[in-house]
């Protein structure tokens, strides 16, 4: 004789709970912090990013010497850096000088972060020895650049079969062409080291299946590693096209926005309007032409690129 066990039907307040459980449960609320979580850091960027620059945009329309109190002027600063020849020429050298960073900076950071994700011998050691720019200030490193490329003293001076005369900030396609080495020598380790990290994400064995079909380290490099690194390469662009907007201290230093005004670049003439002219009002209306055009050239790029519609699936994992 045999005994069969049935059971119950569940009842319909069991039902109702377990309908409910998935929409309470955590995981299917997200595991995203709460707004508490970002309130410090979001009254830290107010109090030193938003407020300043609404205080730089009041500014733009007051006519202010550094003493007394500001005159509203209303649009003149406006009218007057946009009539003016010599900050429509910095927009440009400011828009090459960028480009000449994305161009120069990206496929050799690439390449140097491919070659640090891996295992070679000494990997270690050169990667140590090749950080060491990312540890200094862009002062020092205009320094020490100023004092190697002297044409008194310097390379330069001592190698005029290849340097001609020398003075390699005499001419505007020499000075620029400093100013972009110099640039690409200080930012490419810090490129490096994004890349270097988004490429030892990579599954390896997208390398083994690429390897049994036979696919050799070219291939893989363009056809595994490129597209993987999609995401890294545009996060790299925007913070080079941000900080080739914003370079000062590399002009300053090393050309003075000479010979000339031949490389004055937008930050270095609202530097000279500002601090050497004493005119604020016209300096806070370049500073804001150069956030406006970051956030502007930030947004194609993002928009271009589809990164905005990029999503993580690791999001909130612990």
């Amino acid at each position: 004789m045999t005994t069969q066990l049935t059971s119950a039907p569940p009842t319909a307040e069991a039902t109702r709970k377990a309908r409910r459980r998935p929409e309470d449960s955590h995981a299917a609320r997200g595991t995203r912090p709460g707004f508490l979580w970002a309130l410090p850091a979001t009254l830290f960027f107010t109090l030193f990013a938003i407020a300043p620059l609404i205080m730089v945009a009041v500014l733009s329309f007051m006519s202010w010497n550094g003493l007394g109190s500001p005159e509203f002027v209303g649009t003149d600063n406006w009218k007057r850096i946009l009539d003016d020849p010599v900050m429509i020429r910095s927009i440009w050298l400011t828009l090459l000088l960028t480009a000449l960073g994305v161009v120069l900076q990206t496929p050799l950071s690439i390449v140097l972060g491919v070659w640090a994700a891996g295992h070679q011998r000494n990997r270690a050691v050169l990667s140590a020895v090749f950080f060491i720019p990312l540890l200094l200030s862009a002062t020092a490193v205009s320094v020490l650049w100023r004092a190697l490329l002297d044409p008194n003293f310097g390379i330069p001076a001592r190698m005029t079969w290849l340097f001609g005369d020398g003075n390699l900030f005499g001419e505007q396609a020499t000075a620029i062409g400093v100013l972009a080495f110099v640039s690409t020598w200080q930012f490419t380790p810090f490129h490096t080291l994004i890349y270097q990290g988004a490429a030892r994400a990579i599954p390896p064995v997208l390398y083994q299946a690429a390897e049994i079909d036979g696919a050799g380290r070219f291939r893989q490099f363009f056809h595994i590693t490129l597209p993987q690194l999609r995401n890294s390469i545009v996060t790299s662009m925007i913070l080079m096209i941000v900080g080739g907007l914003t370079t000062f201290e590399t002009v300053l230093i090393l050309t003075q926005g000479g010979p000339g005004t031949d490389t004055t670049i937008s930050a270095y003439y609202m530097y000279q309007k500002a601090f050497k002219s004493f005119d604020f009002g016209a300096g806070a209306a370049i500073a804001l032409c150069l956030v406006v055009a970051a956030t502007i050239v930030s947004l194609i790029v993002v928009r271009v690129s589809g990164y905005d519609k990029m999503r993580s699936d690791m999001e909130g994992v612990s």
